[in-house]
């Protein structure tokens, strides 16, 4: 077993140092951007009075730039948590929450309502959206589910195989959208699926949180079994598990947390798959520890790099998904290449 640098921390520093990240990045995030807030001013009771202010400051603060953090920090949590647990369940590292099809089906479900039912946006706005994206992605999940429970029991072999060719169908009708749809309805199709926080407002929080906090927690409730499935099936079966149960367990909850992400945000890549890795490079593979910890580092993550698509063309946007690829590609890269950076998963 290799020993890289956070596995010399105890678990309580570990827990404290991505806390202590995520308390930054947040406070970062809320002080960044076109109209900057002091630190000081962060830091002092103004910020909490500026809730009910009519101000420019309690506007921009409370009913814009804090909404938006949230609601990144829940996005990539669930995608984290979620890829964390794929990973597990299929025992391949290159599982991540596109892999059961959940953002093809959401985005191919996005483009036929921008396409075909453009009224509507115009009667729901952004919510309209939201909830095709939410259907789509778990409409395709129950039919690669039902795909891969062809047969006598569950195969991860065919769930993996069924994700890869409905996403693949989806990807195909996307493209068919991109191609009948007009100027406008294309741009508005390629910025939700290159992912953006822009319509983010407390109602979204407030049903991305519903969701997403109950369907997380009881993701990690799964952790021992998924870490005896480490052993493989037959091992776990005898241990006493259930893993016909825990297949439909897990992707259920996945599904219910990257439905819940996608719908809010569009299609945003990397974090479900790389985050999990991260947390097994430099500490541990234990599902116990690895979901929740995947939460709050995917969690920082995509805080910061949202804050980064907010800043870097001031007074422009750049879409997330941009940013969660150009920084963590390389930076992931970076930490296969270290001496004794072996993948962990025991």
């Amino acid at each position: 077993m290799s020993t890289t640098v956070l596995s010399r921390f105890n678990p309580y520093q570990v827990w404290m140092i991505l806390l202590t990240l995520l308390l930054i990045t947040f406070v970062a995030a809320i002080a960044q951007g076109a109209y900057s807030v002091s630190w000081g001013q962060l830091l002092s009771w103004s910020f909490l009075e500026d809730w009910t202010s009519p101000s420019q400051d309690g506007l921009i603060l409370w009913h814009i730039r804090v909404p938006r953090v949230l609601l990144a920090a829940l996005v990539g949590a669930g995608l984290a948590m979620s890829g964390a647990a794929l990973q597990g369940l299929f025992r391949n590292p290159l599982a991540d929450p596109g892999l059961i099809g959940i953002s093809g089906g959401a985005a191919l479900a996005v483009g036929i309502t921008i396409v075909f039912l453009p009224w509507s946006t115009g009667y729901f706005g952004l919510y309209a959206l939201s909830l095709s994206a939410f259907v789509g992605g778990i409409t395709t999940c129950v039919v690669i589910f039902k795909v891969g429970r062809i047969g006598a029991t569950t195969s991860v072999g065919h769930l993996i195989l069924a994700g890869v060719a409905i996403n693949a169908l989806a990807m195909a009708g996307v493209g068919l959208m991109t191609f009948l749809s007009n100027d406008q309805q294309m741009r508005t199709l390629n910025f939700w699926m290159l992912g953006s926080f822009g319509g983010a407002l407390w109602p979204a929080v407030l049903v991305v949180a519903t969701i997403s906090i109950p369907a997380g927690i009881l993701l990690w409730r799964q952790s021992e079994a998924l870490n005896r499935l480490l052993l493989g099936e037959n091992e776990a079966r005898f241990l006493g598990t259930d893993t016909e149960v825990l297949k439909t367990r897990v992707i259920i909850l996945s599904a219910l947390l990257v439905g819940a992400a996608v719908a809010v945000s569009g299609i945003i890549g990397f974090v479900g798959l790389v985050v999990p890795h991260l947390i097994r490079l430099l500490w541990r593979a234990d599902h116990r520890m690895l979901i929740p910890a995947s939460a709050l580092l995917g969690a920082s993550l995509m805080v910061l790099a949202d804050t980064l698509a907010r800043t870097l063309v001031i007074p422009s946007e750049m879409p997330v998904g941009i940013v969660t690829s150009l920084v963590g590609g390389p930076f992931f890269l970076w930490l296969l290449m270290q001496p004794h950076s072996g993948m962990k998963y025991d």
